[in-house]
């Protein structure tokens, strides 16, 4: 039986690890919550204790990553505290552990962040340092020499549990509502996981966006409307910015077709 090991079975993972048991595979799954565990373990999710910060790590490595096939990196970073986190060194110490196991393929879970609003189109090839963090983290799993890498840049993420309307719900003075949105509903992020899980790897990087882009202030108005929330008001006394995430690659090299195209 395959052995998938996901880092980080939150909102995203533990659904991927459900679907992922469903396809046939054997799925280990960390947290860093000890309250947890039980809850995998009933889900029939192999648990692991694993914690990481910038100068330290715990939890049983060598048992979560052996016999594993994929490594999917499924840990968001906290870029927008106060205080950022040293993400880029809790990733070196995912790299360091993974050099040490015979786990040679990487899926890492990133974000189109890292592309700055410049109202452009962005592709996956567009130079940017807007988001450095998140790039330099890419970069280290892309260059390593003893692991192959396929990088997804997920747009916002919703699903049934999450949608960002309700965040914004009864709010005024938002910016830039001319932007366009990109957004990504959690079952084509998980159809897109699974389909890569069980291709050939490479070092490559696929941005992952719903093909609709109406703008922030039509999108969440009409959302607030639909959900019976209180509306948004946007300011349009500022030019908006933002940026069109293209996920045409991905289409046409992985001949995907979006679950939830419309948001």
């Amino acid at each position: 039986m395959r052995t998938i090991s996901i880092l980080g079975c939150g909102w995203l993972g533990f659904p991927l690890a459900q679907q992922l048991l469903q396809a046939g595979f054997r799925v280990k799954g960390s947290t860093t919550s000890l309250e947890k565990l039980p809850h995998f373990a009933a889900a029939g999710i192999a648990p692991f204790l694993i914690e990481l910060n910038a100068t330290s790590t715990t939890g049983d490595w060598t048992e979560f990553l052996a016999e594993a096939e994929v490594l999917v990196v499924a840990m968001p970073p906290q870029l927008r505290r106060a205080v950022p986190e040293n993400f880029v060194a809790k990733m070196q110490f995912v790299l360091d552990k993974l050099q040490q196991s015979n786990c040679k393929k990487v899926l890492f879970i990133s974000s189109t962040s890292v592309y700055p609003d410049h109202n452009q189109l962005a592709i996956e090839s567009d130079t940017n340092e807007f988001d450095s963090q998140l790039v330099l983290a890419e970069n280290l799993f892309l260059s390593a020499d003893f692991c192959q890498t396929t990088v997804i840049r997920f747009g916002g993420l919703i699903g049934a549990d999450r949608h960002p309307a309700r965040f914004l719900s009864g709010r005024t003075q938002l910016e830039n509502p001319e932007a366009p949105i990109n957004l990504i509903h959690q079952e084509d992020c998980l159809a897109i996981l699974t389909n890569f899980i069980q291709l050939p790897f490479e070092n490559q990087v696929y941005n992952a966006v719903a093909p609709h882009h109406p703008t922030r202030a039509e999108y969440y108005q009409q959302k607030a409307r639909e959900l019976q929330l209180p509306i948004p008001e946007f300011d349009y006394n500022q030019p908006s910015v933002g940026k069109t995430v293209s996920s045409e690659k991905l289409s046409t090299q992985l001949d995907y077709t979006f679950l939830k195209p419309r948001l």
